[in-house]
């Protein structure tokens, strides 16, 4: 009976010592499984990481400010436009803006200012530019040097027809992926996002209606989104201009590049 029981107790020792070389096998198979899948996304310089390898992550002065708005106790508004120049639609809108001397920000794509060049060159005067990469690509889906390299050609398109090189980065879509986070602050680019948008599509063929909603929806600090560029029911908004203009300076609202706006903000008061 004992010489059973010690027989039973080696056998389930052994089984154990199998059960815990498989299991440390599986593990560190599941862990370079894991790394081989990863590496390139979440690691090393991959879109989720906002780090690049081990060595010095040369991030410019090492900090990065994202903005989506910006609090101050003066009636100020950034009106900002995306995804242009186009020969149909930034003429415009810099003839509403030049009427009523209304000075904006506009999000350029570095493929559209090469190909339109004669659009804004020498009209951008009064205005600021920023940069809205290369070719509109989700910037969130690339990888650090990817990223890097879009933003880097569009910046220079920029700074080459404009003469003015950009310090604000907007990312196509918003997206906020690591390596666009990495990119922006190699770039030393201030990351500006908006707290309002225009709507287009809810007022077709209304542009007086589509320019109440945003007069009314206007707080001290906001940044409005709008685009010089895209579809057709965006027209609705740069129809509106003039009473959008109108409309918020009846507000006591005075127009301010997003720069301006940044350098009137005062700093939050925490919660208590």
């Amino acid at each position: 009976m004992a010489e059973g029981a010690r027989g039973w107790a080696r056998r389930e020792l052994l089984r154990r010592g199998v059960l815990i070389v498989g299991g440390v096998a599986i593990g560190t198979a599941t862990s370079e499984l894991w790394w081989g899948t990863h590496r390139r996304t979440p690691l090393a310089g991959g879109p989720a990481g906002a780090t690049f390898g081990n060595g010095n992550q040369g991030v410019g002065g090492g900090a990065l400010e994202v903005v989506w708005s910006v609090p101050t106790g003066q009636r100020l508004v950034a009106l900002t436009f995306d995804d242009g120049p186009a020969p149909q639609w930034t003429p415009m809108v810099l003839e509403a803006l030049a009427e009523h001397r209304v000075p904006a920000t506009f999000f350029l794509v570095g493929t559209q200012v090469r190909r339109h060049a004669d659009v804004i060159r020498g009209r951008l005067s009064g205005h600021e530019v920023g940069n809205h990469s290369w070719a509109h690509r989700d910037l969130a889906e690339l990888d650090a040097t990817e990223a890097y390299d879009d933003l880097r050609r569009s910046h220079d398109a920029i700074a080459d027809v404009t003469g003015v090189p950009p310090r604000l980065l907007r990312p196509p879509y918003g997206h906020l992926g690591g390596a666009v986070l990495h990119a922006a602050a190699r770039l030393d680019y201030r990351l500006v996002l908006w707290s309002l948008q225009m709507v287009e599509r809810e007022f077709p063929g209304d542009p007086a209606g589509h320019a109440r909603r945003i007069v009314a929806n206007v707080r001290p600090g906001t940044i409005v989104l709008g685009h010089d560029v895209g579809a057709r029911r965006r027209l609705v908004a740069l129809r509106g201009l003039t009473d959008m203009i109108s409309g918020l300076r009846s507000r006591g609202y005075t127009f301010v590049t997003v720069s301006a706006l940044l350098a009137a903000g005062v700093a939050p008061v925490p919660n208590r």
